[in-house]
This record gives C-alpha cells, structure tokens and sequence, in this order.
C-alpha cells in the first residue's frame, strides 16, 4: 500500500473514533486531523488550512447571520404566531402546518436553529390545542431536517458539496436544483406524520394552556421584597446558608444594597443589615420567610419592586445546545448564577420537571432551563455555544419595522447567487447589507454565528484534498466499481444512498459528505454514472439521520418531546425507508433525464 494512503487511513481512522467517542469535541478533532495530514506531508500546508477560506465555510456563517436578522426583526416569531391563532385543534392539521412552515424556513436557513425558534411555539400549541407535545416535536424535527435538502443552502452537506465539485473540476448546482428532490422528501415525511402518525409516534399528556413564558410555566409572577434589618438572623450568613429553596418554596431573584441591584446572586453572597431582598413563590412560604429570618415586610409601592417590574427584567427559556460543554455538569460546577448572571427556576429534564433546588443536577442536551434576569443579561445570550435562548425575552425591543427590509435582503441574496455570483459573495453582500441599513449590530452579527461548526467545515474540507491526492479515493473508488460496475445503476445508487446514511449516523453529515463525494465522483466516471449526481445523492443522503437521535435536531427534541432511543428507531426507521427509496428514484430519474 502506497505510504499516503496508509498515512490518510490511520489519520481517517482515528478521526472517526475521536467523532464516535465525543471525548475531543468535534471542530478540534476536525483541525487535528488536518494538521497531522499536513505534518505527514499527505497535503500542503496551504491546502490544511484551505478550509477557512472555502466558499462552503463563508456561506455558512452567511446563512447564520441572516437567518438570525430574519429572527431579530420578528419575521420567524410572527410566523410561529400565525400558525398558533390559525393552525386549529386538529392533530393532522396542526402537525402539517407546523412542518410545513418549519421546513420551509430550515431550506433557507440552519435547520437546527429553524427547530429551536419553532420549539416554544410547538409547545404552546400543544398547550392550547391539547395534543400531546410528543406528537408534535418529532415531526417539526424530522421537517426541519428535511428542509435542508430543499436548496443548495439549506444545510452544511449541500453547501459543502458545491465545494467540492469545484475541487474536481465539476460543475457546481445552481441554488434550486435539488428542489425537486427536497420537496418530494418534504411532502412525503409531513405525509407521513400526519396520516401514520397514530401508529409510529408515542403519545404522552398533553398540559394547560397558557401564553407567557412565566404562564406556560405556572410560575408565580409576584415578586415580593423585605429588608434586613441589624438584628435579622440572615446577617453574616451567605445564601447557601441562610436560603434554602426546598425550606420555603422560593426563589431569591435579587439582592439590592444602596443603589446598587444584583440579579441572581451567587451562594456565596453574604448578607448584610440594610440589603432589600427580592423573591418569588408562594405568599405562605414568603410568610414563613420573614418569621424565620427576622426581616421585615416591604411594600407593593417600593422602589426596588417598581425597579423590577419596570420592563427591564423577566423570564426566558434556555436549551442546552447538542454538543454543549454543559452536558453532564450541574449548575453549581459551572457557577449557573456567576456565569450567566441569571435566577435558574426550572429544570425541565424530558416530562419531568423540577422546581425544587436543582443545583447538583447534571445538565443534558435538550433540558431547559426557565430563568430570570435582566434583558441586557439575556440578550447577552444570542449566539451562545452553550445555552440557546429559544423565547425572545419578555419586553426585548424586537426590531419589527426592519422585518421588511430584512425579508427583502435575504431575498435579494439568494437571487444574486442564483445569477452565477459565488454563494459565498452573494450572501456575504447580504450580510453586509444588514449590518448596514440597521437590521443587526456588527455584534450581533458575529453572535449568530455557531462558531463551532465553522471550525468543524474548515478542518473537514481539507480531508477531501487528502483522499483524492493520495490516492485514497481512487481506491475505494475501484472496490466500488469492482461490486457494482456490471450491475443496473439503481443497485449503485442504492450502495451509495445507504452508505452516505450509515455513515452520517456515527460521525457529523458534514464529515460524511466530504469522505464520500471524491470516492462517488470517482466511481461514477469509472461505471459510467453520472458523478455529479452521485455527489448530490450522497449530500441528499447524509441528512438521512432519523434513525438514532445523533443530529443535532434530534438531539435538541429528545428531551423536550419526552422521547427514547426507540421511539426514534421505529418512527425514524419508518422515515429512513422512504427517504432512500424516494431520493433514489428521483436521483436515478435525472440521471435518465440528463442521459
């Protein structure tokens, strides 16, 4: 075996077990393996490094901005409310909405963060009309992640396959050629909820209904305060000591001394005679508070309760990001308080739900997180690799009167690309143009962007470069060829659609895309079926990740939905099978089309 190739599998096989084990995140094990192909003289350093000016990489992190200049200006968030006034009580009817309009949005924008705008909406709905939440969330995922084969931007794998043509000299695809494809599979996964979903999806209680985030919550708004005069108990005791949550049912929002307010405090705050003391939960609870402490009562007309019901603070919800450096740690290890400058009061973990004091419980993906704070805190969240603000925040100044302009700049990028101007020029404009006429802050800009999956495109492009130099894809390309070249297209189509699908399940669609295409290209010129559109089954293919709860949509439902590994098995293998076969038809249709 010639040394290169030997250097690329052993770099290869190491890449996928870091993916597999997740003890190394992801978008450094990514740049590890483009720098140790670079070490082993496998590929130029110019070449290691490649990824970070590629198209692919500038058009996502375009498509990230203005999806969230979409959301800042309340276009997505009026969307979700027309759907919640008009969608109706009917399962079926709901659920085709709700996925309908989340895949829709996720064709243009990150399907993951088309999921997390339309995951409160989905609940409320499901609050008001009764259905159970666990009937809904499934269904707007699996859209959300079937919308990003719609278009040549709606997820990582199509806009990297773009990419990679170009690096063998192939035609790229214009913005709206996989449409075909991606509405087909569309209409069929929102077919299939919603005439079978009766018999694939698990039915869990449905709740009340309410509006706010503190109503669907059933949090007690009042805020109550005392002060604490000298001879109070609570002196020289810090909060861990003095304030137990369990004792008294309540929650300290806010510690006030002279003019100076802090919001959630730390448990290491130490009490002091003259601090005015925030809190809410029961009145009998409060009651026994300040019969127990020593403090006194303040009144309804106080300045620091006007101060806090002033508009300037409130209640969100959190999620943890999939792949989130909080993930098995609890609020006390990351200082929740300290760090985030907001008051945790729920912790929702799947249907089960915890009010109680949840400092020593261990985060995972998809748990939420009700909180108070200021808006200036939470507006500090937006973008945030960890937490994931999914409600804008109560009384947030949302900048409706640029709904229009940004609605008409998204749409002016994408016919600028649709002109043969470079994806990544034509968004990148668009970017720009919000930044300039006010629809987002420089800052917020940079904010929207997932840095994290940047990274992770920019060390994986450089994998291609290494299989195809080589010699890698040339081999794999020949066992290929040597299974299927006598055969009827259709059974290679079939090899490389369920290749591409197994493989996005244990590593990242987008890994999965840059490995394979080269190999199909290859393939393709050697069997005489069309490269190109093997390349665009296997960027189709590796969005197929429906039958474990790995991608990153799943991962964000699963605990908000309430759902297990197997309901995902049975609803997603169901959704698995119909996806191959109708991406395999419409692919092998073009190919005779073309041909």
């Amino acid at each position: 075996m010639d040394t290169g190739i030997l250097y690329v599998a052993i770099v290869l096989s190491g890449t996928i077990i870091l993916f597999v084990s997740d003890r190394i995140r992801i978008d450094l094990v990514a740049v590890l393996a483009a720098l140790s192909r670079a070490w082993l003289g496998v590929i130029t350093p110019k070449d290691a490094i490649s990824g970070f000016a590629s198209n692919a990489v500038v058009a996502i992190a375009s498509v990230m901005i203005l999806g969230y200049g979409l959301e800042r200006t309340g276009v997505t968030s009026r969307l979700a409310s027309i759907l919640v006034r008009y969608a109706g009580t009917s399962e079926k009817r709901v659920t085709t909405a709700v996925s309908a309009t989340v895949g829709f949005l996720s064709s243009f924008m990150n399907n993951v963060g088309a999921a997390a705008l339309f995951l409160p909406a989905t609940r409320r709905i499901a609050k008001q009309t009764r259905i159970p939440v666990s009937r809904l969330m499934m269904p707007m995922g699996f859209a959300a992640i079937l919308g990003g084969t719609v278009t040549m931007i709606g997820s990582a794998p199509m806009i990297l396959l773009n990419d990679l043509l170009r690096q063998g000299n192939a035609e790229p695809f214009s913005l709206f050629a996989v449409t075909p494809v991606g509405l087909s599979l569309l209409f069929a996964g929102i077919a299939l909820f919603a005439f079978a979903g009766d018999r694939i999806l698990p039915r869990k209680i449905a709740e009340g209904s309410d509006h706010t985030v503190a109503d669907i919550w059933g949090i007690n708004k009042t805020i109550r305060a005392c002060s604490i005069p000298p001879s109070s108990l609570l002196v020289g005791k810090t909060r861990e000591e003095a304030f137990p949550k369990d004792l008294y049912d309540l929650d300290l929002l806010a510690v006030r001394k002279g003019d100076d307010i802090t919001v959630a405090p730390s448990r290491w705050t130490r009490f002091e005679a003259g601090q005015e003391l925030a809190c809410i939960g029961p009145e009998e609870g409060f009651s026994r508070f300040i019969d127990d402490s020593g403090c006194v009562l303040l009144q309804e007309e106080n300045t620091f309760l006007e101060i806090l019901n002033s508009g300037g603070y409130g209640f969100a919800e959190l999620v943890i990001r999939p792949n989130s450096s909080l993930i098995g740690k609890s609020p006390r290890e990351i200082m929740f308080r300290k760090q985030f400058l907001l008051e945790p009061i729920v912790h929702q973990h799947g249907n089960e739900e915890t009010r109680a004091d949840f400092s020593d419980t261990k985060l995972s993906a998809g748990d939420i997180i009700v909180a108070f704070g200021s808006w200036d805190s939470l507006r500090l969240l937006a973008g945030h690799r960890d937490l994931l603000l999914i409600t804008p925040p109560e009384g947030v100044s949302m900048r409706y009167e640029k709904g229009r302009l940004a609605v008409v700049i998204f749409a002016a990028s994408l016919a600028l690309g649709m002109t043969g101007i470079p994806l990544s020029l034509a968004l990148l404009t668009g970017v720009a143009a919000m930044i300039l006429t006010g629809v987002l802050t420089i800052d917020e800009a940079y904010h929207a962007i997932d840095w994290k999956i940047v990274i992770l495109l920019a060390g994986l492009i450089p994998l291609g470069i290494a299989m195809e130099k080589s010699g890698a894809a040339a081999l794999l390309a020949g066992a290929l060829t040597g299974a299927f070249g006598g055969e009827h297209p259709v059974f290679l189509l079939c090899a490389v659609a369920l290749l591409a699908t197994g493989l996005s399940l244990v590593i990242s669609n987008a890994a999965a895309t840059v490995l394979l295409v080269p190999l199909v290209m290859l393939t393709g010129i050697s069997t005489g079926v069309d490269p190109r559109a093997l390349a665009l089954l296997v960027a189709i293919c590796t969005q197929n990740s429906f039958i474990l709860p790995t991608h990153q949509v799943n991962v964000l439902l699963m605990e908000p939905g309430g759902y297990r590994t197997s309901d995902y098995l049975k609803a997603g293998g169901v959704m698995t099978v119909v996806f191959i076969a109708i991406a395999v038809t419409l692919i092998y249709a073009m190919i005779q089309v073309q041909g």
